[in-house]
């Protein structure tokens, strides 16, 4: 005998009955008719859900407000005698449901929307604390991985069956107990001279400075230009023997950067390239030794370690960019607004090769954040000019079935037609402090401040 029965199916409204409570996600799965609204979804799986995901009544607050309206569920685990009940501070994970009226199927636009909406919650006043958000309407589930201001995907959208219920939750258990600390992100552009080094060397840097640890990876064996804007003498063969042999440790071959200065607040860490890599020069050699995974493995160790790990890549889509991009969590693009390749190749990297990524890694990252101008000043007829060439770049890409505004224009919506786009101005004077060797931020009043607000744009909530 089922454990549910169905009455009120005459009026349209279903219930289950109370004489037992649902024992699995299984049984709710099997029993949940396939019009259930968002009330009985609510009532019937969510419990069941938050429990398996290791939460108990007594952690878990329905229609939590946010700050920017009331999340469906939010949760945290009891610590120190803090039960999050009775404090309802300091929330841990949301939960958006949603009814299986409601298609959540990856890119359809309820879909879209929804993610909207949590993304919303989760950057509210109220929970800044929050990691994790996770929408669900019994069909799909996806988990969604918050680092500071940063939201990307920790799961692809996966499609809910009595047969995999088990084994998916359990997956998505494991990920929110055991979080990775770092934010990893790959610095990319397949166009060279917009400033990929210069980005990364002064992030690092800025972050550091706001309290953060902070690791550079120069990835670009050939060019060696975040090793050389640092001062940072290249191996033999140190980097490839760490990602070429099996015990091979990334963390054991960190060099820091240390300003002249007696302040802790001014290190970080750097991995640079070697010798042994900048002479491999045939694609097919570097094929047959790593897979795309290589480096995204070999960082498992450093995640623990870090709060941003910033991976310096080359421009071009070859080995050592196509592995950057697949350690990524999320892709940075820099770009100039004087330089029309520069913003195609961002919409090149945004509209091909990095979904080709996500295919590979089936986990939904990494997610490419909006293009930034790394430049000279700019004055209104230049940034109309660029606005102009990119809103032809987003029309194009939306007839061949790619919605480019959000990556271009983050603000611009039907009612607040807003052509916004992150600066980092003087280009000039900050990429000379290469001389110096020494980050700009750490010379610069002008540069300390344009990365801050940079770092404070993507990174810092």
């Amino acid at each position: 005998m089922s454990p549910y029965e169905y009455t009120g199916l005459e009026s349209g409204i279903f219930t289950l009955s109370t004489r037992m409570a649902p024992d699995s996600l299984q049984s709710v799965l099997q029993f949940l008719p396939s019009n259930a609204s968002e009330a009985v979804v609510d009532q019937y799986f969510s419990t069941p859900l938050l429990e398996a995901l290791g939460f108990q009544s007594q952690e878990v607050i329905p229609q939590y407000p946010t700050g920017n309206g009331a999340v469906d569920k939010a949760a945290r685990k009891t610590v120190d005698g803090d039960i999050f009940l009775k404090t309802q501070v300091n929330p841990y994970l949301l939960l958006e449901l949603k009814g299986k009226d409601v298609n959540l199927a990856n890119d359809s636009a309820q879909y879209k929307s929804t993610i909207k909406q949590l993304k919303g919650y989760l950057l509210a006043p109220n929970c800044q604390s929050v990691q994790w958000g996770i929408m669900t309407n019994a069909c799909h589930i996806q988990l969604f991985r918050k680092h500071g201001k940063v939201i990307h995907p920790a799961t692809q959208c996966i499609s809910l069956t009595a047969e995999n219920v088990d084994q998916e939750i359990a997956a998505i258990k494991k990920k929110i107990e055991e979080p990775t600390r770092a934010l990893t992100v790959a610095v990319y552009n397949n166009k060279g001279g917009v400033g990929k080094t210069t980005t990364s060397v002064n992030l690092a840097a800025i972050l550091t400075l706001m309290g953060k640890r902070v690791l550079a990876i120069d990835f670009d064996p050939n060019q060696q230009d975040l090793s050389n804007h640092l001062g940072i003498p290249v191996s033999k063969d140190n980097l490839f023997n760490a990602l070429d042999q099996k015990g091979g440790e990334l963390l054991n071959i960190v060099h820091p950067f240390k300003y002249p200065s007696t302040n802790p607040k001014l290190v970080f860490d750097v991995i640079p390239p070697d010798q042994e890599l900048g002479e491999i020069k045939q694609e097919y050699e570097l094929r047959q030794r790593w897979r795309k995974n290589t480096l995204y493995k070999k960082l498992d160790l450093a995640r623990q370690e870090y709060d941003y790990i910033f991976i310096d890549s080359p421009p071009n889509w070859r080995v050592f960019s196509q592995l950057a991009v697949y350690a990524a969590d999320v892709v940075l693009i820099p770009t100039k607004h004087n330089n029309l390749f520069s913003l195609e190749n961002a919409a090149k990297a945004i509209k091909e090769f990095i979904p080709e990524v996500q295919q590979e890694k089936k986990d939904g990252s990494p997610v490419p954040l909006p293009i930034f101008f790394n430049g000279e000043k700019i004055t209104p007829p230049q940034l109309r000019v660029a606005n102009e060439a990119i809103a032809v770049i987003i029309k194009s890409a939306q007839a061949e079935g790619h919605d480019l505004l959000p990556y271009f224009f983050p603000r611009y919506t039907k009612s607040s037609k807003d052509p916004y786009i992150a600066q980092v101005p003087s280009y000039a004077n900050i990429a000379g402090s290469a001389f110096a060797r020494i980050p700009a931020v750490y010379q610069n009043r002008a540069a300390h401040e344009y990365y801050k607000n940079l770092a404070k744009e993507y990174f810092l909530q």
